[in-house]
Parts: structure tokens; sequence; C-alpha cells
């Protein structure tokens, strides 16, 4: 693993991501200090159970952010549906409802490119199984921006479209199913943060 030291983590997935999340999550300890944002592709027009779902696999606590909220450490921030999610320069969240990318809102490239370029080399991404390409362009927006990048194994994503796209447009960091990646993100805590040179 390369040293580094990460401040937040954007994930994006669609079809199938919801069982990789389930398996990287529990690899996370309930004092793990990183803020995560997840994007998964949701019904527009559906109450989303996501919050719940994942706050059941996840020693962390979980929750939709509001519009303007600050990010916190040790959260899992879910995309609520039909809304955009973005970083903005003060470290805190955006909803948005600008149009579709790549037919998703929300879109997982609207937040890892709004988050590298708040983040910068201090960002890790991480792309999930999924259906299509959207996420693909975000991962390499992260990778620019000097951030780490990480992206499910296609060969055992139970869709693996979108980690296959990702991979065609940039050599990432680390490719591994998706338990390994939970190892990988619990082992970015022991990365010093700014709190820890206070």
């Amino acid at each position: 693993m390369a040293t580094r030291e990460v401040h937040m983590i954007v994930i994006g997935g669609s079809s199938g991501a919801l069982d990789a999340l389930a398996a990287m999550l529990p690899a996370l300890p309930p004092d793990y200090p990183l803020p995560l944002a997840v994007v998964l592709h949701v019904p527009p027009t559906q109450p989303s159970h996501l919050v719940a779902v994942l706050g059941a696999r996840s020693r962390l606590t979980a929750r939709e952010p509001d519009d303007k909220e600050p990010i916190m450490p040790g959260t899992l921030y879910v995309a609520p549906p039909n809304y955009h999610l973005l970083v903005e320069r003060g470290r805190t969240f955006a909803l948005s409802i600008d149009p579709p990318v790549l037919f998703s809102r929300p879109a997982i490239d609207v937040l890892f490119e709004s988050a590298a370029d708040v983040y910068g080399p201090h960002l890790a991404g991480v792309l999930l199984s999924g259906a299509n390409e959207d996420g693909a362009r975000g991962l390499e927006h992260v990778r620019r921006a000097g951030g780490l990048t990480f992206v499910e194994s296609p060969a055992t994503a139970a869709v693996p479209v979108m980690p296959a796209a990702a991979l065609r447009r940039i050599a990432v960091d680390h490719v591994a199913p998706a338990a390994d990646l939970g190892r990988l993100l619990a082992q970015l805590a022991a990365t010093p943060r700014p709190e820890d040179k206070a």
C-alpha cells in the first residue's frame, strides 16, 4: 500500500455493489476515523433503504447528508435518491438536481470529480460492481489529482462492466475482490491525518 495521507474515501457502484459493500464494510472498525461517501444507482422515485441496509452491515454511523453539511470523520454518508452528491471547497456536501449523468442521478462521476477537486492527493476512490460506465471518468479524475484508486476485480464483481470501464481508462493502484478492498481501506486509517499533527 502506498503511503499517503488520506482524508476522505468516495465509493461508487451500481448493480451488484450492495453485495460488494456488504463484503467490504465489516473490515472497518467502529472507531474508523475517515469519512466515506457512497453513491449507488437507485430508483429516483422510490424511498431508499440504503442507510438502513448499509448501517446494518457496518459499525460506522450511516446517514444521508444534508445540503451544506460539514463532512465529519468516521461517518458513512449515502447519497439520497434523485440528487447528485458533491463535495464543496469548505469540505461540506452539496446536493444538486442537475441533469443525470450517464442516465444516473446521483452519479458517481459527479461525486468523484468534485471530491478530487477538493481533497486532491488526500482522496481515495473506490469503484465497485455495476452495469454502466459511470465512475470510470471520475476515478480517472481522482488519479490525475494524485489520489489513490481502487477497483473491484472484474473477475469477482457481480456485474463487471463498471470496474472494467475504469481499468480501460487508467492504471489503478489496487484491483482486488471486495473483501480485500475492505481490508485495504482499513489500512488507510493508519496514515497520518491533520488532526494527528495538532
